[in-house]
């Protein structure tokens, strides 16, 4: 697949997005002949993050869209030409620029899927030079999106079911490449939409947004509004090209051309009102509603939200907070969305940033509900609250209670950099080399590698249990010998179901059938985290999820080992 013909291409790595080390390797195994030796690797990591008992995984569609665009153009191999020795062979390099990945064969976890520490999220077979230069890019690729996909999974676990989640990290990411993949494998892991424009064009995520304090402040309401006659033009004229250049006339009402402080009813019959001047009326009401003197809300913050109510009459949201929500946000939002409500349209929120969010969500509800009863309008006692500032997940909780009036909240900066835990720490380990096992033992037994091609199950009522692949399968209701990782003694399980784990992906280069859309991805982990226990889904002080060892793979581990320690 061509990265021009691939929308989400722009966003794919590139080959030398890798260490040093893979080149060196690469030169290693070119002159000793073994270039083309049929290797194996896997891809996994060896604790659960966040304290938790579980992961996602996630960052299979850039793997794959990674590998089919894998090629080292002339300039890359220029690079590398210039970072090794000077005199390495020129064939080496010859051999660079023939490269791809039409030999390599990936077994991998669908998206979204739960991930459990030593479970392979990849499996990576082809030619041994070819699939060592792999590594860095598929653990860049891997991890950062199983660790964002997994911390988003928690916070919606928080949440619950029925608050929205709003993705809003962008400035707060790790630079362009971060803030994409943030938004991105947030809403896989169970965020609703994204603030980030290039997430949604490119990967599809819902994204929303409204106003900042920006806008609000930089009104005064002393502004001189256009002369509605100035701007005068005739329908045959709005027809037209548009004379200043604006290539879609046609996508502005006529109405703005016409009259930029006026406001059609919804239904599009009717005549125009002065949304301001309506709202000078309303505010009398509200105000004496409240209890408030009419001179008390900031003016400037209310001509901001006509501005805004004018430009968006279907979609308006008052920020509350740039003054003060009590004496100015509040009426101002008040006066604006019952202006708008004479004329049929509907306001869709109100937005804290800062203060106690919690307590004044309560304290306006109360308000909107009194309002609702005084004024006639029924929808206004449930229109939606969303807040924002600094939520990480001890506020997300205290937000997400029981009796809370919040309706949306928006995440930044906990959800993109994951504070708890900065990186997954996924690992990239040679398994086999020409159908051999090989397995690194080390001086610390948490970095020992299990050795072998493998296959994966999940036991239904059990474990997760590793095999070597060429073991037959375990069988539905009949009693398998396993030994639970770290444990010193076997135990017998009987799997009331069994559903193995890897599926092929790609097969010698090519793709064995299309990916789940990011949006089935998102449903498929919804459904995986469901299925969960609630033990092991907790997520302080969960139960550990068993992952264990056929006695084959078992024996086989420890005959290496043996050897390997004489």
């Amino acid at each position: 697949m061509a990265a021009e013909q691939d929308p989400e291409g722009r966003a794919a790595a590139r080959p030398l997005l890798t260490d040093l080390y893979q080149a060196t390797m690469a030169l290693g195994y070119w002159r000793a002949g073994r270039a083309q030796d049929q290797a194996e690797f896997e891809l996994f990591f060896r604790q659960c993050p966040f304290g938790g008992a579980f992961a996602l995984a996630a960052g299979l569609r850039d793997c794959v869209r990674f590998l089919r665009a894998f090629r080292l153009r002339d300039a890359d191999v220029q690079f590398l030409a210039s970072a090794l020795p000077p005199d390495t062979d020129p064939a080496f390099f010859e051999h660079l620029r023939a490269l791809d990945c039409s030999g390599v064969t990936v077994r991998a976890l669908p998206e979204g899927s739960l991930a459990f520490p030593g479970v392979p999220l990849l499996q990576v077979s082809g030619p041994l030079l070819v699939v060592q230069l792999l590594e860095t890019p598929l653990l860049c690729l891997v991890s950062y999106a199983s660790l964002i996909a997994t911390n988003a999974a928690r916070l919606r676990l928080i949440a619950g079911p029925d608050k929205r989640l709003l993705e809003m990290g962008l400035r707060r990411a790790q630079g362009p490449d971060g803030g994409l993949t943030a938004s991105t494998y947030s809403y896989l892991g169970g965020f609703d939409a994204s603030s980030n424009v290039l997430a949604g064009q490119l990967r599809g995520v819902p994204v929303a947004g409204t106003l900042a304090h920006s806008f609000v402040t930089s009104f005064s309401g002393s502004e001189v509004p256009p002369d509605p006659v100035s701007t005068l033009v005739p329908l045959a004229a709005f027809q037209r090209a548009d004379p200043q250049g604006d290539p879609f006339p046609r996508r502005r009402s006529r109405q703005s051309l016409l009259s930029p402080q006026m406001l059609a009813p919804a239904a599009g019959q009717g005549s125009q009102v002065n949304l301001a001047a309506s709202v000078e009326t309303w505010l009398e009401r509200v105000c004496g509603h409240l209890g408030l003197g009419v001179q008390e809300p900031h003016r400037g913050e209310r001509a901001a939200f006509v501005a805004y109510a004018l430009a968006f009459p279907r979609a308006f949201q008052g920020l509350l907070d740039t003054y003060s929500v009590r004496r100015s946000g509040l009426p101002n939002f008040l006066a604006v969305a019952l202006a708008l409500q004479e004329l049929g349209y509907q306001a869709v929120g109100v937005r804290l940033d800062s203060g106690d969010l919690l307590q004044q969500a309560r304290e306006i509800r109360g308000v909107f509900r009194t309002a609702a009863a005084q004024f006639g309008v029924p929808w206004l006692q449930s229109v939606p609250i969303t807040v924002s500032n600094n939520i990480d997940e001890e506020e997300l909780a205290r937000l997400a209670q029981k009796g809370s009036e919040v309706n949306v909240i928006g995440i930044g900066t906990s959800v993109v950099t994951c504070p708890r835990q900065p990186s997954l720490g996924c690992v990239y380990k040679l398994v086999s080399v020409g159908g051999q096992p090989r397995m690194k033992l080390t001086e610390d037994p948490e970095k020992q590698t299990l050795p072998g091609s493998k296959a994966a199950f999940r036991l239904l009522g059990s474990d997760d249990v590793l095999q070597l692949a060429e073991e037959p399968p375990p069988r539905a209701g009949q009693e398998l010998r396993v030994w639970p990782r770290g444990a010193r003694e076997s135990r017998t399980v009987r799997p009331a179901h069994v559903e193995p784990l890897l599926r092929l992906c790609v097969q010698q280069g090519q793709l064995c059938k299309p990916l789940p859309s990011l949006a089935e991805s998102r449903a498929f982990a919804q459904q995986s985290l469901h299925r969960l226990s609630p033990a092991h889904r907790r997520l302080e002080q969960p139960a550990l999820y068993q992952v264990a060892l056929s006695e084959k793979l078992q024996a086989l581990v420890d005959r290496l080992s043996a050897r390997g320690a004489l």
